[in-house]
């Protein structure tokens, strides 16, 4: 081994020194800068290979040993051949890579040129044996076409599902939205009416304090005619509208000459067990007591029975009594031959399931039974309404306002009958047995009805609460219930 050294004030000269004595070949072992001068120890490519060749009878010069590694791989040169440049930075000389055998010496820079190849054999084999078993990766489970398609059935059904809760979300905001914008502006338009036209203000306290619901009057004042100027003919106006809507019976003729099967239907207390000896003396007055039969189905009120009986045998008529719908049908087929047959029902909140099976009952008889529904005139307007729905079935043959007497104002009940298109066959006004039962008259009730006062302090509204007040929703009648204005 032949290494030499070459110095020169410059990184240039040096290397120009280092190419001319040992070729462009050469091998840069080390290379430092001291006091201004440059020092570079070289060695020629020969004598460089040499060093890389173990000696014959060495153990470097066994053959390695046979390893299969399961693949062919290109084994790369580790020679780092340096090139010459013309250009080179004075301050940074080329720094070659340091071999990993090669211990490491403080401020020089070891440059690996040929590594032998039995070295990198050994390494190779050494590798694969360095490395910590890693455990093999298990397979992914096969997925069924089926499971795919229910995953994804199952996806899309969620997806709808939360897009149909979230527009039924934002649906009832704007509709929320809707209401609030609404109730504003009527709010603001009726404020303008009250300055505008002040007889409206004078009609719409007459009804409100006559018992008509404040839908119903800010439909009929919407619906003034423009030459409606005067309170007083303003308010005629709406007693020819309501009587023109107010369904009633003309004659008696439709029910006492007439005859058939009627069933008195209501809640409890409303008086059906009165109005139908009322109608009873009215039968037999007309056509004698022959020709009328009572049936009762009230067994769950003590002396319920014996009350209608008492009547019965007042005015000479047999009252039969059924439980059920079988007894009933036998009852009727019995008194096929009679002209009239009343029927007294036990009275059932409108809220009980009961409701539901008396209708069933009184329409699976096999006559035709028509219903006649009993009206408190004391109750609320809520409360017949929700009456009316529940006794409703496929449709009642008229009804009857009842305890005309007690009420302090009966618009409530005429209202209800206007909106549900009822037909009004009789008010009754008193106990008494058959003089406290009379014809409905249109006019006279709504006449009746203005005139009625109740206390100032529950029916009287300020300025500033009407116009919250006919904000609210409009009558809301189907096209079947309209009122007529004409």
């Amino acid at each position: 081994m032949n290494v030499k050294k070459f110095t020169a004030s410059t990184s240039r000269e040096a290397l120009r020194k280092v190419r001319e004595s040992l070729g462009p070949d050469a091998v840069i072992l080390s290379n430092r800068q001291s006091d201004g001068v440059v020092e570079i120890l070289a060695l020629a490519n020969d004598d460089a290979a040499s060093l890389a060749m173990p000696a014959p009878h060495s153990p470097m010069a066994e053959p390695a040993p046979s390893l299969d590694l399961g693949m062919t791989t290109a084994i790369p040169s580790n020679r780092i051949e340096p090139r010459f440049e013309d250009e080179l930075p004075h301050m940074s000389p080329p720094v070659a890579a340091k071999p990993a055998s090669l211990p490491q010496q403080p401020q020089r820079r070891v440059v690996a040129s040929h590594a032998s190849l039995s070295t990198k054999v050994a390494a190779a084999a050494a590798a694969p044996q360095a490395q910590p078993q890693q455990p093999q990766a298990k397979a992914a489970p096969s997925i069924d076409a089926n499971q795919i398609a229910a995953l994804v059935s199952a996806a899309v059904t969620s997806a709808k599902e939360s897009a149909a809760v979230e527009m039924n979300g934002m649906m009832n905001e704007i509709r929320a939205m809707r209401g609030m914008m609404e109730t504003q502006l009527a709010e603001l338009s009726w404020g303008a009416t009250q300055a505008r036209e002040p007889h409206k203000t004078a009609v719409l306290r007459a009804m409100l304090a006559a018992g008509f619901s404040a839908s119903l009057a800010r439909y009929l004042i919407e619906k003034l005619p423009a030459n409606q100027r005067d309170a007083a003919d303003s308010m005629r106006w709406i007693k020819t509208v309501l009587t023109r809507n107010l369904q009633t019976m003309a004659n008696e003729d439709a029910l006492i000459d007439q005859g058939g099967v009627f069933a008195l239907v209501g809640p409890t207390g409303v008086g059906k067990t009165t109005s139908t000896a009322k109608l009873a003396a009215r039968c037999v007055m007309r056509h004698g007591p022959d020709k009328l039969a009572l049936i009762t189905t009230d067994a769950y009120r003590i002396g319920a029975h014996e009350q209608l009986r008492i009547y019965g045998k007042i005015l000479g008529v047999m009252v039969h009594s059924v439980k059920d719908e079988a007894d009933l049908r036998i009852a009727l087929k019995e008194l096929k031959n009679k002209h009239t047959v009343l029927i007294d029902t036990v009275g059932v909140s409108q809220r009980d399931q009961m409701v539901t099976e008396q209708v069933s009952m009184l329409q699976g008889a096999d006559a035709n039974v028509k219903r006649l529904l009993c009206l408190n005139a004391t109750a609320t307007q809520e409360t017949l309404s929700e009456v009316v729905r529940a006794y409703q079935g496929s449709g009642l043959a008229g009804c009857i306002m009842t305890k005309l007497d007690e009420a302090a104002a009966i618009g409530n009940v005429l209202d209800v009958v206007i909106r549900q298109k009822l037909n009004l066959f009789y008010v009754s006004n008193g106990q008494r047995v058959p003089e406290d039962l009379h014809l409905a008259d249109p006019a006279y009730l709504i006449d009746r009805a203005f005139k009625l006062k109740r206390d100032l302090v529950n029916t009287q509204y300020l300025d500033a609460e009407l116009p919250l007040l006919m904000s609210g929703e409009g009558f809301g009648l189907t096209a079947e219930r309209e009122v007529h204005l004409g």
